[in-house]
């Protein structure tokens, strides 16, 4: 049996279904610290601009514990988190290891150096890519050089979510030895149960919205803000041809505003904004999705909504700049891979997948294959893996 601790910074829609399945496994018994109670309840998200409160549990199936948070200013910056008591539940426990989710914050670090301390093993998951590293200033990738250095050098364990993360974590000094694959996913069975629920759907659901049933559309799922770029893929569908075609923004965000300008200023057909959906509302959406698209640029770490929306069987349409594309995205496969911000590209190929059904199928078929191998029985076996090493 391993006892193995797990800190992150709140209860996130996309750890909760991981963390029960860990607990569901008889070699575990885990306990999850939380730093802050943010989306435990419904909270204002100035990113969203509204109340926000999930429709999934987020707390149930597995054991936790809420550190009472010291800090004036609750958050997921570095001062936003402020948890001395990890240091007391860390060394007063005989955990076989300390999963950290990054070092963004001061409990982050107490915690560190509690196991150091303690020598417990400690597991790092982290998301940062490397190509987005070397779109930052040199002298950053040089102190960061130092101080990850020198952290690195005392972790028994990587579990890297895919290859940008895996060339991160090597670039900064991580042994090869100690990296395991424990890929970013989400709750597959989920959304390929939701997927077959509403299969033979998607023209009824198109209706349901107000569109012609034998149009394409093409889906952006996420907050309506800079980092997501959603401005390049309006433009892009202003510039990709054919007028029967259909545009869904899900999500709500700063940019709302300009972007249902720019569509009404251009005279733009079929360009909706849904707003914010909540988790069990999104099914529908991706089930009459014909193209989804991501058009991230620096910040876009990974784009889970990726995941989710290869788990519906959907062709993907990703920047260079995310995360996941060299997992997830291979061109011409799946889906193709743009240049972030090159609106003429993302049009270009926006054009040829809109005229073409039978290439949308064959790729969307390609995708619910991909994402197989993104799963949580592959984080499991990851982390299981790095335990059975430190054992």
């Amino acid at each position: 049996m391993y006892k193995l601790a797990v800190l992150t910074s709140h209860p996130i829609q996309y750890q909760a279904p991981l963390f029960r399945k860990l607990a569901e496994d008889p070699q575990i018994d885990l306990t999850v610290y939380f730093c802050w109670d943010f989306g435990a309840a419904a909270k204002y998200d100035p990113e969203f601009g509204r109340q926000i409160k999930w429709d999934t549990p987020l707390l149930a199936g597995y054991k936790h514990v809420f550190l009472k948070n010291y800090s004036p200013n609750p958050s997921s910056g570095f001062w936003g988190q402020i948890n001395p008591g990890i240091w007391r539940e860390i060394l007063r426990n005989e955990y076989s290891a300390v999963l950290i989710f990054g070092w963004n914050s001061l409990t982050n670090w107490l915690a560190l150096a509690a196991a150091f301390w303690r020598r417990t093993p400690v597991f790092l998951r982290g998301e940062n890519p490397l190509n987005q590293e070397f779109l930052k200033a040199g002298w950053k990738i040089n102190i960061k050089k130092i101080i990850l250095g020198a952290l690195f050098r005392r972790i028994s364990a990587f579990l890297y979510v895919g290859e940008e993360n895996r060339k991160f974590y090597e670039y900064y000094g991580a042994p090869e030895e100690k990296l395991f694959f424990a890929p970013y996913a989400v709750d597959n069975a989920r959304f390929i149960g939701e997927a077959r629920r509403l299969s033979g759907k998607r023209e009824i659901l198109k209706k349901k919205i107000g569109l012609a049933p034998e149009i394409p559309v093409i889906l952006f799922l996420g907050k309506l803000n800079s980092k997501k770029r959603p401005l390049d893929l309006l433009r892009a569908y202003e510039k990709s041809g054919s007028k029967d075609k259909a545009l869904v923004f899900v999500g709500d965000g700063v940019l709302r505003p300009v972007l249902e300008k720019y569509a009404e200023r251009t005279g733009l057909r079929n360009v909706l904004f849904e707003g914010f959906k909540n988790q069990t509302e999104l099914a529908e959406y991706y089930a009459l999705a014909d193209v989804f698209v991501l058009p991230s640029g620096l910040g876009e770490t990974w784009g889970l909504v990726v995941n989710e929306a290869m788990c519906f069987g959907l062709p993907v349409i990703v920047s260079d700049i995310a995360g996941c594309g060299p997992d997830l995205v291979r061109n011409g496969v799946n889906g193709f891979i743009f240049k972030s911000g090159d609106v003429n590209e993302l049009a270009d190929i926006l054009g040829r997948l809109i005229a073409d059904r039978a290439g949308r199928a064959a790729l969307g078929k390609k995708s619910f294959e991909i994402v197989q191998k993104y799963s949580f029985d592959a984080d499991i076996y990851g982390l299981k893996k790095a335990l059975s090493i430190h054992d």
